[in-house]
């Protein structure tokens, strides 16, 4: 039964365990109902198999096998257990999602087996699953004094009082470990060698981090300083390096190795503002800009120095640092020009300055075909298409719809053929809520390109904006998956903006069964993503990315505070609150199917 059920022989297996149960004095031995039990829910019989697993559990009640595959079933992922009594090796797939069950299954299992490190390590995950971080804890300790030679002890049992904010704990169990573990050891491959050189670096990041969270900055600091020839993951430890001198106050080793991440990635916004910090400088100050201008000299071809003075000036000084950014970016044709410079329409003095500079340009352009009448080179044809476009932006971020529009008309004169003019002016329509126009002038856009998923997705976007929910499923079922329906393609892929989309326009159409639908379709995609994070819980102790892991689950803590969930939510609430005060007073029959429906699927 056990090849069979490990090489998929499912039929097999099942033959064999009717020769064993058929025998009169094993008929109801209780692992081999298990074990059928597995076999059947490999199969898909889920009933069956709980049924089988239950009888099994009875006529043992003291098997931890059939206690442990019990707990199994009500947890679901897909996981390997060995069994300590029969020596199987069985996998269940998801189904229930029973976690304080399996829970108690797994107690059950340990009363009789306690020793069971396969038992305690299901328990272990499905604890950190569920967030009881004190039983995560136990059992980990548990684990720890049973196996104290395996990694994994070692790293759960630390993660566990991290966890908990027992920041000296979890420290000293990842210390001791870096000590007995590393300290002798040399691979002699090259490629056990690197992975040797990177979990050890990942172990001395964490242990920084560990420091970090506790509040004992200057340890973090030494620590990384101390092992700073270890550490593989060079841009990490010199963000980390620079954050934690900030913090101390430490701002002239600071400075320095902002300025050595600076070398490594000129684009950067978030080595700037360590520098300026490290420097001390007020914002808004002309030390800034020198600052700026200093790395502009010794990186010229970089664009964020040239790009950052922008927003410390104002007046004559904030116009003569424009107009040879904006000049150099129309020459280029870079189309992000206005997304670029819309931050600094907070300003108001800085919009009219803006709009005084672009529209001269446009007029020289026109006029002589040049940025400036003195200028001895003619500026590129497109420069002045490129100018038109920033012009519709501009005063579509302004409110002046008409204005915008005679632009991008004025563009699409001068170039037909450019698709980006037509999404220009689609957007234009819809921030004025005339969804229509929108979704013809997408269309042409997307008739230019049939191959770009974006303009598809947003011509798709605008026709469920217009409430024309079959026409937006057509032009996406031109990237789904062939012969598939495209609206269960699209939500087995969790395409969240798409379910969102869907069910505001079911609400506007007061199609309240089919937007409910999608707001539980959505409520259910978020309750995966929160399951997926079980197949990780010994992934990442595995692969050593703890940092990583311990970020993942605090993300999963507030995955519901998600704008796709809240905008789910808040739809959902809306279509309950109306039923509620507006009952339906007669519905038809398939109304009536849909709303049942509805109630059978929460």
């Amino acid at each position: 039964m056990k090849k069979c059920y490990e090489h998929k022989l499912y039929k097999n297996g099942l033959k064999f365990a009717k020769q064993i149960l058929s025998q009169p004095q094993f008929a109801d031995h209780a692992e081999t109902l298990a074990m059928k039990g597995l076999i059947l829910n490999a199969l898909g019989r889920r009933a069956e198999a709980t049924e089988l697993v239950r009888k099994g559990l009875k006529n043992n009640i003291g098997s931890s096998t059939c206690w442990h595959v019990y707990g199994l079933i009500q947890v679901g992922p897909l996981v390997f257990v060995v069994s300590r009594l029969n020596f199987q090796t069985f996998a269940l797939q998801r189904s229930e999602k029973k976690y304080d069950e399996a829970i108690k299954c797994f107690r059950n299992a340990l009363k009789w087996d306690p020793s069971n490190l396969q038992i305690l390590r299901e328990l272990s995950l499905v604890q950190i699953h569920t967030r009881d971080l004190y039983g995560f804890r136990d059992t980990r300790h548990q684990l720890f004094k049973i196996k104290p030679t395996q990694r994994a002890s070692w790293l759960g049992f630390a993660i566990s009082y991290h966890l908990l904010k027992d920041y000296d704990m979890a420290y000293k169990i990842v210390d001791a470990f870096t000590k007995s573990c590393y300290r002798d050891f040399q691979p002699e491959k090259r490629d056990a060698m690197a992975t040797f050189e990177y979990e050890k670096s990942e172990l001395y990041l964490y242990q920084s981090m560990i420091l970090f969270e506790s509040g004992d900055v200057a340890a973090a600091r030494k620590h990384l300083l101390d092992h700073s020839k270890e550490i593989t993951d060079k841009m990490t430890y010199y963000e980390t390096i620079g954050q934690y001198h900030l913090a101390l106050e430490e701002y002239g080793q600071a400075e320095s190795v902002y300025r050595k991440l600076i070398s490594f990635n000129t684009d950067n916004r978030y080595y700037y503002d360590g520098l300026i910090k490290s420097l001390r400088i007020e914002d808004g100050t002309t030390e800034k800009v020198n600052v700026y201008k200093e790395i502009q000299a010794i990186y010229p071809k970089a664009g964020l120095p040239k790009r950052l003075p922008l927003d410390c000036v104002d007046g004559d000084e904030f116009e003569a640092l424009l107009e040879p950014y904006i000049v150099n970016a129309l020459f280029r044709g870079a189309v992000t020009l206005f997304t670029d410079l819309e931050p600094l329409y907070k300003n108001p003095q800085k919009i009219e300055i803006i709009e005084s500079l672009m529209l001269y340009i446009v007029d020289n352009m026109e006029k002589c075909g040049k940025f400036e009448e003195r200028d001895a080179e003619r500026a590129p044809v497109t420069s002045l298409l490129w100018a038109y476009y920033y012009l519709a932006k501009h005063y579509d971020r302004l409110g002046q719809t008409k204005t915008a529009l005679q632009y991008v008309d004025t563009a699409i004169e001068h170039t037909p053929t450019l698709n980006d003019l037509f999404i220009c002016k689609s957007k234009i329509h819809k921030h004025a809520d005339d969804y229509p126009a929108a979704v013809e002038s997408m269309n042409e856009a997307r008739d230019m390109d049939t191959a770009d998923r974006y303009i598809n997705s947003k011509c798709a976007k605008y026709m469920l904006r217009a409430n024309r929910v079959d026409e937006a499923t057509e032009v996406l079922g031109k990237f789904t998956r062939e012969g598939a329906n495209p609206m269960e393609n699209l939500n087995e892929m969790q395409c969240m903006w798409f379910l969102t989309e869907t069910a505001a326009a079911y609400q506007r159409q007061g199609m309240w069964g089919e937007a409910l639908k999608k707001c539980i379709e959505i409520e259910r995609h978020f309750n995966d993503i929160l399951d997926d994070q079980y197949d990780f819980h010994t992934y990442c102790i595995r692969k050593m990315t703890l940092r990583s892991y311990v970020k993942l689950l605090r993300l999963e803590d507030v995955l519901h505070a998600h704008p796709f969930y809240f905008k789910a939510a808040k739809i959902a609430i809306d279509v309950y609150l109306y039923l509620y005060d507006n009952p339906l007073k007669s519905q038809s029959s398939e109304e009536q199917l849909n709303t049942d429906t509805i109630f059978q699927t929460r």
